[in-house]
């Protein structure tokens, strides 16, 4: 019976990961994305509600602010990789064949 309960988890589990129109890089970037935005939030709240006095906890306030900003993203590369060719060219044939 175990067995049986053993096999049918791991071909659901198999089928969740495997099963088309589901691309697992994507979704775990799109969450991964959103994890660090609120993260960030909830730092930079904090960081605002504390209260200074003095000039060192100003600046140190604005350089955290700072460094929570997003930075853009970098465009294109400057080398292009070059495109892939859509079809293997064959191996030339040896000349022991003929």
């Amino acid at each position: 019976m175990f067995l049986l309960l053993r096999s049918a988890f791991w071909l659901t589990l198999a089928f969740l990961v495997i099963r088309p129109g589901v691309d697992v890089g994507d979704a775990a970037a799109a969450l991964s994305s959103q994890a660090m935005a609120q993260g960030s939030q909830l730092v930079a709240a904090r960081i605002d509600a504390i209260a200074c006095q003095d000039f060192t906890c100003a600046g140190s306030k604005a350089l955290a602010a700072a460094a929570l900003q997003a930075s853009p993203p970098a465009g294109t590369p400057m080398h292009v990789a070059p495109a892939a060719a859509p079809v293997p060219y064959p191996r030339p044939r040896p000349d022991h064949a003929g």
